[in-house]
């Protein structure tokens, strides 16, 4: 007999997926019988199967159309948002049950038009200011599913790190938008302070951040083999990640993969305050936050990013 299908929907990024670590989890002890596929981008393959708690990753783009083979599934998870558009992916998907948060348009909370059945509940309600992990793990709590939200750790991969990582203090300087990159002469100047202080240092970053990465490099006296950016697969930055001796990051992904294998962190926040996508308050981690609220989608510096100085970035990794 063929297993019943659960999609669990959230196609965006790296520190997306880390986050929503715990809901998956409790999914997957939810429905143990069910065949756990996550839609989300093919790049975060890997990295999933960390986590343990799904079948298959699914190629996906956000809001695009669900493949074929995702089509009638048994129960169908949004992840990914509040609506309308996300709900609209899975409810083309014509799921028996779908679990989301409530829209007033597509997803009254208590109109379930089109149910198989009485057993879809009334959908929850979105709260803007939750912290990511807690939401999705409320969306499955309110929907009947019991969910841990300090579940968040995961193994690490079984791929070895680049030497230069080993032991030493990880500084990634890159971010998404320039509202959360903290400036490169600031970040040679912690690199530089680790330095004097003993402690080896490698800098970390995607395939286009390789040049940021090499003027932090350079202005700290980072000799270029411990430039790492973009000569790691996902893997390997995780790999990297999971044996750095601390790791100092803006609000990015590498700051959930620290939180995720347990690596002390020092994670720099500027629009979005951590309270909504901070490490979590157990565990070896601080969070810089000089408590203003900005546009995380800007292209120039966050001025409450630009508030926080060396000086307080380097204490904190001194106190790790």
């Amino acid at each position: 007999m063929t297993a019943p299908l659960l999609v669990a929907y959230r196609a965006l990024g790296l520190g997306d997926l880390l986050t929503g670590v715990p809901a998956l989890r409790a999914l997957a002890r939810a429905f143990p019988e069910h065949r756990r596929v996550l839609a989300a981008p093919r790049a975060l393959a890997g990295l999933a199967d960390l986590i343990g708690a799904t079948d298959e990753l699914v190629d996906v783009a956000a809001l695009a159309p669900l493949p074929p083979r995702l089509e009638r599934p048994d129960v169908a998870v949004n992840l990914h948002g509040r609506g309308p558009q996300s709900h609209e992916v899975l409810l083309a998907a014509r799921p028996r049950r779908m679990i989301a948060f409530a829209h007033d348009e597509i997803w009254p909370a208590d109109d379930r038009r089109g149910a198989a059945d009485d057993s879809w509940g009334e959908a929850p309600r979105w709260r803007p200011d939750e912290h990511e992990v807690v939401r999705w793990c409320r969306l499955l709590e309110e929907s009947g599913i019991p969910a841990d939200p300090g579940d968040l750790r995961i193994a690490a991969p079984d791929v070895p790190p680049p030497d230069a990582a080993r032991g030493a203090t990880l500084v990634h300087p890159g971010a998404a938008s320039g509202a959360r990159r903290w400036p490169a002469e600031r970040w040679a100047a912690v690199a530089r302070a680790e330095l004097a202080a003993g402690r080896r240092v490698a800098i970390t970053g995607g395939p286009d951040e390789r040049a940021l990465a090499e003027a932090v490099a350079e202005g700290a006296g980072v000799p270029e083999e411990a430039v790492l950016a973009g000569r790691t697969s996902l893997l390997e930055l995780a790999a990297a990640v999971a044996a750095a001796e601390r790791v100092a990051c803006g609000d990015t992904g590498v700051a959930h993969l620290a939180s995720a294998f347990g690596t002390p962190s020092v994670v720099l926040f500027g629009p979005t305050p951590p309270q909504e996508w901070g490490p979590p308050p157990t565990g070896p981690h601080v969070a810089l936050w000089a408590g203003r609220r900005g546009d995380p989608h800007a292209d120039a510096p966050d001025p409450g990013l630009l508030a926080i100085r060396t000086g307080e970035v380097s204490a904190a990794l001194r106190s790790g």
